[in-house]
């Protein structure tokens, strides 16, 4: 419970920070949808959605005892048709949470080892610093986890709206057809025998080469008053 209280706030600024880059970006391409309504803005509660964001995560983790969780915010308003270049915009807004969190992931690790470097000389710190790395060791994981995530080709993750425009006309119409299933389909997934194994391949690679490189800075966590 105790890890679970710190990073409840690696989790809702990484939420956050996902759905506002989506809102700049599509301000930038010529929509003020999100701006208008807003959603242009680091205050997590325009961002949380009563079932999505507080229910459903608290329940499924009452349920497995911590085991699992899963939930999300309310996702970014954006009208494609207002921006300047439709296919040129769609492109740049729905990749634009994604580049957030990555960028997110390796801010967190040149934290971490900013942390290491202060808990290092400032001995007195060192339980209050380790702590704080492990919360952002946890946003480097969970930032590269969102963007894979939001990589999937289900609607209406990030990753459909890519492969949309990479698909032939008349593929694409029927693909958006699915975006009336889209969250049937994702929490079918679950139920898919390797299906997440496949997911989570690339996100451990990436933050085992990360952790590699950082994990000379790590500090000991140790009790602090």
């Amino acid at each position: 419970m105790s890890h679970f209280i710190l990073i409840v706030p690696v989790l809702l600024f990484s939420f956050v920070a996902h759905e506002y880059a989506h809102v700049w970006a599509a301000l930038k391409q010529g929509d003020d949808t999100g701006y208008m309504l807003g959603r242009l803005t680091l205050n997590p509660l325009p961002h949380l959605d009563p079932f999505m964001s507080i229910i459903v995560p608290i329940g499924l983790y009452v349920m497995t005892n911590g085991a699992f969780t899963f939930g999300g915010p309310k996702p970014a308003p954006v009208t494609p048709r207002n921006f300047r270049n439709y296919r040129r915009g769609d492109l740049i807004v729905s990749s634009a949470g994604v580049v957030m969190n990555l960028i997110l992931a390796l801010v967190c690790a040149g934290v971490f080892v900013l942390i290491g470097f202060v808990g290092a000389e400032v001995g007195a710190l060192r339980g209050l610093m380790g702590t704080l790395q492990t919360m952002v060791s946890f946003g480097v994981w969970f930032n590269v986890l969102l963007a894979f995530f939001n990589l999937i080709p289900i609607p209406p993750l990030d990753g459909s709206r890519l492969l949309y425009h990479a698909l032939p006309p008349a593929w694409g119409a029927r693909y958006q057809q699915l975006g009336g299933f889209g969250f049937m389909l994702l929490m079918a997934t679950f139920f898919v025998p390797g299906f997440w194994n496949v997911l989570l391949w690339p996100v451990g690679m990436v933050t085992t080469t990360v952790q590699s490189a950082i994990g000379a800075y790590s500090l000991p966590i140790v009790p602090w008053p």
